[in-house]
């Protein structure tokens, strides 16, 4: 069953990269995957909306910046995928299950990052940070 999945003493470093494993809920809209320093400073909001065929990524600290739409949604409701994020001084380098890659600015001047959150229809079955 998805739910709400957040570690708060994370520890990724400018060159590190994560890697999360799961499966997308049968029925899900789509879910939202957060990187930052907790809910009031996200450098990354990762969110697939399965409904507009399309993936939202946007940073907050205090109020949203301008979203960045990929249009290159390769999974949906009922995938098991894998996600990978490395975190690069030029922003976030995105890789999706099926090798297509994408790059987020990095808009806040963070070089670490202490918080991850999954929120919606994902169920985390692994997560790496390397």
């Amino acid at each position: 069953m998805p739910g709400n999945f957040e570690i708060t003493n994370m520890d990724m470093k400018l060159g590190m990269t994560l890697k999360i494993k799961g499966k997308v809920a049968n029925d899900a809209d789509g879910f939202v995957i957060n990187l930052g320093q907790g809910s009031e400073k996200i450098d990354l909001h990762f969110n697939p909306r399965f409904k507009e065929s399309t993936i939202v990524c946007n940073s907050w600290n205090g109020k949203w910046g301008q979203e960045q739409r990929e249009n290159h949604l390769c999974f949906g409701p009922g995938s098991e995928i894998k996600l990978t994020m490395a975190f690069e001084s030029d922003g976030f380098k995105v890789k999706l299950p099926d090798g297509h890659q994408f790059t987020f600015p990095r808009r806040l001047d963070h070089n670490q990052l202490s918080n991850l959150s999954v929120q919606g229809g994902f169920s985390v079955s692994s997560f790496k940070r390397e």
